[in-house]
């Protein structure tokens, strides 16, 4: 079923509203999950748009490629107030293509001058994180200023973006500057789901890259392989830094489940001293817990 159909079915829908029993519940399982873990772990979870789960979510946590989302919405944004569609072409010179960074883009494109759409250089950043696409995009649409003032006047204010890709390859610390809350994080994926922010033609354009995402299929995904469930979610890896600590590795995004329940989620992991798998068996784990919860509960 398309997404978009789907969720207008969910939205007619009078969902039951889990008691706050039920949500301490839920709260003690992730508590369980993260607890004896070397990282910094942020989760939040909303259900069905109304009840919301967090835990450890009073802290600064490195969004790394999950901030690709929030520029997905103002390049939405920006092309609506210049009369532009996902089908403007942009031209790109080889010296945008940088070579020290990870991109799809460039591997497929090595000579540059090339002339691609803003869309496909958005699925580029959606589908596979690709850095120079990102900055690309930046460098077309007003930069970082005018991403964080775009999410800011949606009322998201835990959060800042402050740094391209270029400039956190350069400098591992630059990497902090672009950070959010989870709960901040999961409000936008709410707004995206549940408001009209710009033209249809453009965020359904921004939910299905999310849903056709080919990062992180070791994170939220993983676990609801051989379901029903539909998963859309953006994720962020960093490097490590000077310490040997993973900067971030993080997944954000939004379950609808085959019972007509939806959920968002985020998970953000800090300063991780785990391995990469270990860390990433993190974020599987507290989605398992969290897909199991919501569809066995308000039977």
């Amino acid at each position: 079923m398309n997404i978009n159909k789907l969720l207008f079915i969910l939205w007619l829908l009078i969902l039951p509203v889990i008691t706050l029993a039920e949500t301490s519940s839920l709260k003690e399982q992730l508590q369980g999950i993260i607890g004896g873990k070397k990282a910094q772990i942020g989760i939040a979870v909303i259900i069905n748009g109304k009840d919301t789960v967090t835990v450890n979510n009073d802290c600064r946590y490195p969004m790394m490629s999950v901030f690709k989302l929030h520029q997905a919405l103002a390049v939405a944004d920006y092309c609506q107030r210049k009369g532009l569609s996902f089908d403007t072409s942009v031209h790109i010179d080889r010296a945008e293509l940088k070579t020290d960074t990870y991109s799809p883009l460039r591997d497929k494109y090595p000579q540059g001058n090339i002339a691609l759409s803003i869309g496909e250089l958005l699925k580029y950043t959606l589908h596979l994180s690709d850095n120079n696409a990102c900055d690309i995009l930046f460098d077309r649409t007003g930069g970082t200023e005018t991403t964080d003032k775009y999410i800011r006047s949606l009322g998201i204010g835990h959060f800042s973006i402050e740094v391209t890709e270029d400039e956190m390859h350069k400098d591992l610390n630059a990497c902090y500057r672009n950070w959010s809350t989870p709960l901040e994080t999961a409000k936008i994926i709410e707004m995206l789901l549940t408001q009209e922010l710009f033209g249809k033609e453009y965020q359904n354009f921004i939910t299905d890259a999310m849903i056709t995402c080919q990062t992180g299929k070791d994170r939220l995904a993983y676990p609801l392989e051989g379901t029903n469930a539909i998963i859309g979610h953006k994720t962020g890896t960093g490097d490590r830094n000077s310490k040997g600590q993973i900067i971030g590795t993080n997944d954000a995004g939004f379950v609808c489940l085959p019972n007509g329940k939806r959920y968002t989620i985020v998970v953000f992991i800090k300063d991780s001293e785990e391995t990469e798998q270990a860390t990433s068996r993190i974020i599987a784990d507290i989605s398992e817990t969290v897909y199991r919860y919501i569809s066995t509960s308000l039977q």
